[in-house]
């Protein structure tokens, strides 16, 4: 029932981000730092979850953004269980005061950590001279919603934000849209076969060492299940498609809030 309750999760997406095909994988196992205390209370809450599934292996726990529960990382979705290791919440909670989802420093620390394992050369970038933010961006070429970011890519340079792309064939790997990308990965000029595949041209067949596969997976680890899954330099997502502005102002928004702390 629980391996059910998941699924449905994992299913979910964002309206603005266009749907994965396939279920995520499993990924490598991550445990926040903690004081004996917080260990006491994951080992609650990892007991807890072995009774609803004596094979649930958690990639990450650690205290959440308000006071009595344990956030939780599952095949890169994000879970709440309360310290005690009642109740379990599959939701992530909105933050009102921050306009963002509610983010913990250790899910951020987790992200960064993950997203930093992707060596810069094997992103595909379209940057601005001195840009003031960077998002990392998972996308395919067929989806819609990649396609009207990708159209906002001169304007987003406007703005001072650079895009660096990664891989996220959402049919899965062996597909028609995974092979596509790995031609567009393995072109002399990457942008530009990334900009003619997202405009609907037909994309040459072309084989190399490439990371397309690597990138997936590591998506996967990271809950992306729709495309585009665009994510700050802190290890904030920020959902799937915004218009440049709206982009923007989320960006100011964790510049702000760094600041303040």
């Amino acid at each position: 029932m629980f391996r059910i309750a998941i699924a449905a999760l994992l299913g979910a997406v964002s309206l603005t981000a266009c749907a994965q095909q396939k279920a995520p994988a499993a990924a490598a196992t991550a445990t926040a730092a903690a004081t004996p205390a917080d260990a006491a209370v994951e080992r609650r809450v990892r007991d807890a979850l072995k009774e609803l599934d004596p094979n649930f292996k958690p990639e990450y726990i650690g205290a959440a953004p308000f006071p009595g529960f344990r956030e939780v990382i599952v095949s890169g979705q994000v879970l709440y269980v309360t310290d005690d290791g009642r109740f379990l919440m599959q939701s992530q909670p909105y933050d009102i005061g921050k306009r963002a989802m509610a983010t913990s420093a250790g899910l951020l620390q987790y992200r960064r950590g993950l997203l930093e394992t992707l060596p810069h050369a094997d992103r595909i970038v379209f940057a601005p001279p001195n840009a003031k933010y960077t998002i990392s961006v998972f996308t395919d070429i067929e989806c819609g919603y990649c396609r009207k970011l990708h159209q906002d890519i001169a304007e987003l340079n406007r703005n001072g934000i650079a895009v660096e792309y990664l891989a996220f064939p959402r049919m899965g790997l062996g597909s028609k849209d995974y092979t596509d990308m790995i031609s567009v990965w393995c072109s002399d000029d990457r942008k530009a076969a990334l900009t003619a595949a997202k405009g609907g041209a037909a994309v040459p067949s072309k084989t190399c060492t490439n990371p397309v596969a690597m990138q997936y997976n590591l998506g996967q680890q990271l809950g992306v299940n729709g495309t585009p899954a665009i994510f700050a330099a802190d290890g904030s997502q920020l959902g799937g498609y915004l218009p440049p502005a709206q982009l923007k102002a989320a960006l100011e928004r964790i510049e702000g809030a760094a600041g303040s702390r």
